[in-house]
């Protein structure tokens, strides 16, 4: 290591300023962003599951267009994510073997089954209401490439909270059973969505490190409570019960108290031991697997352009081409 190279390393961040993929960087900072990248990505794409298998049982056409969209962002999100860690010279197929071989995790959120209509809302409302304020200071991360990506993916997760927030409306406002299935998907989701940001600080494995190189802007416990601090008063507009009997504002912080997530519970589901993680890692695979004919003619088309490219800019004459088929004739 060049000392000068540390230094300028240290200075730019200190200068609040973004590191670049040919910018000198320490290992250590590259690995950790590596796994917290592809982390995220993975988290995109896994998420598609819970929701995806409400697409055609939705209640509306509306609503079946409504949750499309949201599944095709999220499809969009994990690309734009494994597109920045390849920046960082691992490629995305190497990602998707650390994941499927179990060297890498996603979040421990997605491996909650979606029961009801109402877990959609819950989790629009709640999970990405918990993405968006853990997301939103990373569009300020000090690498460039992952802070670029975030950008975007914080304006459509905002999109994807109100959905959630407008089905739940919905059926608070509809029948008594309708209300009920509301309020028991908050029940259920509330704490799976308070271990969203992780383990406390005091515990934290990675926060301290990610912070000082910022990466990360916030704490864990910070994150949360923010997160709570902005549920609240829109639980109250909904008209359904956060399931806290110890929930109140503490007037001389201004936070509302809460009770802490069972982190017991989070470490299992991240361990493995999920009420989903063998299905969702399952479809995750076959996935994978049954797709491995589209990456192969991808990469074969892409060679056979670049050899058409490289044969014309040399003047030589490349295989001829198929004439083009009307497309009446299509």
């Amino acid at each position: 290591m060049d000392s000068a190279e540390q230094e300028a390393f240290e200075a730019t961040i200190a200068a609040d300023s973004t590191i670049e993929p040919r910018d000198w960087m320490p290992e250590e900072y590259r690995r950790t962003l590596i796994r917290q990248i592809a982390q995220h990505a993975h988290s995109e794409i896994i998420g598609m599951q819970p929701e995806g298998n409400w697409i055609g049982r939705a209640p509306t056409l509306a609503r079946k267009a409504i949750l499309l969209a949201k599944v095709q962002d999220e499809a969009g999100h994990g690309l734009y994510l494994y597109a920045a860690a390849e920046t960082l010279g691992v490629s995305r197929d190497d990602l998707e073997r650390r994941l499927l071989d179990g060297r890498q995790k996603y979040s421990s959120i997605f491996n909650y089954p979606t029961l009801t209509w109402a877990d959609v809302g819950a989790i629009g409302w709640l999970v990405d209401g918990a993405a968006i304020v853990n997301q939103v200071p990373l569009c300020r991360c000090s690498y460039g490439p992952y802070a670029r990506a975030m950008i975007r993916i914080c304006k459509e997760e905002s999109f994807h909270q109100r959905q959630g927030f407008d089905i739940l409306y919905t059926l608070t406002r509809g029948t008594d059973e309708q209300r009920a299935m509301a309020q028991d998907a908050v029940d259920r989701w509330w704490y799976p969505s308070l271990a969203m940001f992780g383990p406390p600080d005091a515990i934290s494995t990675h926060t301290e490190r990610s912070m000082a190189w910022r990466i990360k802007r916030f704490s864990n416990d910070h994150l949360r409570q923010k997160f709570v601090d902005m549920i609240v008063p829109q639980a109250e507009v909904l008209g359904v019960r956060l399931p806290d009997p110890a929930l109140r504002f503490n007037a001389k912080t201004g936070h509302w108290e809460f009770t802490p997530p069972d982190y017991d519970e989070l470490f299992a589901v991240i361990s493995g031991r999920g009420p989903a993680n063998r299905q969702r890692l399952t479809h995750r695979r076959t996935a994978y697997e049954e797709g491995a004919w589209v990456r192969e003619a991808a990469v074969a088309y892409a060679a056979k352009a670049a050899a058409r490219a490289a044969s014309q800019s040399s003047g030589t004459a490349g295989p001829p081409r198929a004439p083009a088929v009307p497309d009446e004739v299509a």
